[in-house]
């Protein structure tokens, strides 16, 4: 494979593969640790007494005794511990055998030159196998994790009462075009070597428990605001943007840390690691995993007149993929359902279902080689933050991923609504704030947790004098069906005046769309405040989110408060919202629809 540019990655040495002189498949213990010998021709065991070998191989104490073996027999003793007799022999190329009889000497040198030859050929093969593991380590590119402003970082979930904290990793595919393949593969000559953009971005959320695993796209046309971010390599500062912008610009701003930044100022969702991927990684870990099953409902050809579309051509039914034709599948967009970035996000999660179903089921992939191919591969094509930096590590990630039983994997998307001109998408206010709270307070997407008792919402940062707290009221009762009900923001800013909240003020010039009444908060240092005030009105905690669609605390209220001054909250729904199209990762019926404009 071409030698990406990739940051971070260098120029590496060809290391052996399995099979060839010098690949030692038992270079570590049990326990992953190195085997260590003592020199001078003692060995230690495993309780730490010294033994001693002949010169044949023997072994004996210090004192001349006899070791048992690990099948029971006894060593026979050293040469030097032997009646003076019977040391003679030995010292001259005999061997005590109880009766004083004499092997050759030519015997003797064979068996001395054939431990050498051993040795030097445990030696030798140990030192390959540590020279491959320090090779795969090299492998591995890394970059920061987070690079946006400290004080935007989500908190760290606090530990179940087993001691258990869930695991968040964010999976990002880069469409870079750094390299000649990156370019081949993706086409859009015009953009060699301009900033990557994150096409791909899916947090993959673990429970607590690693009973359940729950993933949320977000398509790469979301309209947010992205924070500012910096550069590790270079200290170049990106200034948080001021308008709405694509979600997916937030990797050429610094690299994956900006994207990571973007996601917890949007969900309030701690990320504890990034994975990220470019278009020739895909194309070698699909190799390397030797081909996943994907159906379609029609002959598709993924090619416009124009000559967009990723080239995917597919018969009807289902086909094996891998190499490139697994990465045109991941981006297809021209030929699933409406042509949307939507339909691909729904193809995404059918291949990555797939692929995990394949692993786990392929008895192939008990096979050494393929697993060290796999191996070779993964840790060419991955970016990852530190805390992923090593074998070691990227191999306990995935004990703990494997925890997760494939019928309790659900994918969604994060539910969204078009934006004004139709052509990008923003997050649908309700229902994906309910989605982000959902994996956020470690709640199983799938509906098969058992029912978990509310925690009361608490914040670091204490609230302000009721007096001193700035409060904007805005009126969301209009629904699809009913127009707003009339006076609502100044209704109830007088009642949070009459509560001592001075500071409130209603905005009467929006007429907002919310199903339920919510405060919102741009970041942490007003987290305090936004409690306080829902606690004056009755409002649950788990209404009150931090958003950066605001500039203060506002309160919007929703459909469920159209009248009256008593808010009343529906009861607690820990319900996936339908607009997320959860897939379960143990579904091997689903089968993409062909726009029948891509067909053939």
């Amino acid at each position: 494979m071409a030698q990406s540019s990739v940051r971070g990655e260098g120029i590496r040495p060809r290391v052996r593969e399995a099979g060839e002189p010098g690949w030692n498949d038992g270079l570590y213990d049990e326990n992953g640790d190195p085997v260590h010998r003592t020199g001078g021709g003692r060995v230690r065991t495993a309780d730490g007494v010294r033994v001693r070998t002949a010169d044949d191989g023997r072994v004996g104490t210090p004192d001349g005794g006899r070791v048992t073996t690990a099948d029971g027999d006894g060593g026979r003793p050293a040469d030097d511990t032997l009646p003076p007799t019977q040391q003679a022999h030995g010292r001259h190329g005999g061997r005590w055998d109880g009766g004083g009889g004499r092997r050759p000497r030519r015997r003797r040198r064979i068996l001395r030159w054939s431990a050498m030859v051993l040795a030097f050929l445990i030696l030798g093969a140990a030192g390959a196998g540590y020279i491959y593991y320090r090779h795969l380590n090299d492998n591995i590119k890394k970059d920061a994790l987070n690079i946006g402003d400290a004080k935007d970082r989500a908190a760290a979930p606090k530990p179940n009462a087993a001691g258990q904290t869930p695991l968040n990793i964010l999976l990002i595919g880069s469409d870079a075009r750094d390299s000649v393949e990156n370019q081949k593969l993706g086409g859009a000559k015009d953009t060699f070597g301009a900033p990557p953009r994150a096409d791909v971005q899916m947090l993959l959320h673990v429970s607590a428990d690693r009973t359940n695993m729950s993933v949320v796209s977000m398509p790469r046309d979301t309209l947010l605001q992205i924070p500012t971010c910096t550069d590790p390599d270079t200290d170049k500062d990106y200034a948080a943007s001021t308008s709405l912008v694509m979600t997916n610009d937030s990797l050429g701003r610094g690299g994956p840390g900006c994207t990571v930044a973007t996601w917890e100022k949007l969900t309030d969702i701690h990320i504890d690691h990034f994975m990220m991927v470019d278009f020739a990684g895909v194309v070698s870990m699909a190799d390397a995993i030797g081909g996943v099953p994907v159906c379609v409902d029609a002959n598709i050809y993924s090619h416009t007149s124009d000559g967009h579309g990723s080239g995917l051509r597919l018969e009807k039914g289902t086909t094996s993929i891998q190499g490139k034709q697994a990465l045109q599948w991941l981006r297809t967009r021209y030929g699933f359902e409406d042509g949307s970035d939507i339909g691909r996000a729904e193809a995404q999660h059918m291949y990555m279902n797939s692929m995990v179903r394949q692993l786990r089921e392929n008895a192939t992939l008990s096979n050494p080689n393929k697993l060290r191919k796999l191996a070779e591969t993964a840790t060419s094509a991955l970016t990852v933050d530190e805390g992923l930096g090593s074998v070691t590590q990227l191999y306990d990630l995935s004990k703990e991923l494997k925890k997760v039983p494939t019928d309790r994997i659900t994918m969604t998307t994060m539910p969204w609504v078009y934006s004004s001109d139709g052509n990008r998408v923003l997050p649908k206010p309700t229902d994906a704030a309910k989605l982000f709270r959902l994996v956020r307070e470690d709640i199983a997407l799938d509906g098969k947790d058992k029912k978990k008792t509310a925690k009361e919402k608490t914040s670091s940062d204490p609230a302000a004098e009721d007096d001193k707290i700035g409060v904007i009221v805005q009126n969301g009762t209009r629904t699809s069906t009913l127009a707003a009900a009339a006076g609502r923001a100044s209704t109830v800013t007088q009642l949070l005046i009459g509560k001592g909240f001075t500071q409130a003020t209603a905005d009467t010039a929006s007429a907002l769309t919310e199903d339920t009444t919510v405060i919102r908060y741009p970041s942490a240092d007003f987290e305090g405040d936004a409690l306080r005030v829902a606690k004056a009105l009755g409002i649950p905690a788990r209404s009150v989110e931090k958003s950066t669609d605001v500039s203060g605390v506002t309160l919007i209220v929703g459909a469920d408060w159209r009248d009256g001054t008593t808010y009343k909250p529906a009861k607690d729904d820990d319900k996936t919202p339908e607009s997320a199209d959860a897939l379960n990762g143990s579904d091997t019926s689903a089968c993409m629809h062909v726009n029948p404009n891509f067909t053939w």
